[in-house]
């Protein structure tokens, strides 16, 4: 999850990640501006937080589409 330190979204994001014992790793942007650089690389997007799950980048909060990528996922298995 790629996150900045005033983002608000990226916390309900982190909340929401952490109430559905979700692991996730945060990557804070304005710590690691490089990070920010390669981020847009791939997703073409400056925004966050911007969360890569099982290859789908999901920007903003979105937790129904979250739910579906981990429901699809996980009965591909």
């Amino acid at each position: 999850m790629y996150t900045t330190t005033m983002c608000s979204v990226c916390h309900m994001v982190r909340e929401f990640l952490i109430s559905m014992d979700i692991e996730f790793k945060e990557i804070n942007v304005d710590i690691h501006p490089i990070e920010l650089m390669k981020l847009i690389g791939k997703t073409k997007r400056f925004s966050v937080p911007q969360v890569n799950m099982y290859g789908e980048w999901i920007i903003g909060f979105n937790p129904v589409r979250m739910l579906e990528v981990m429901e699809v996922n996980r009965t591909e298995f």
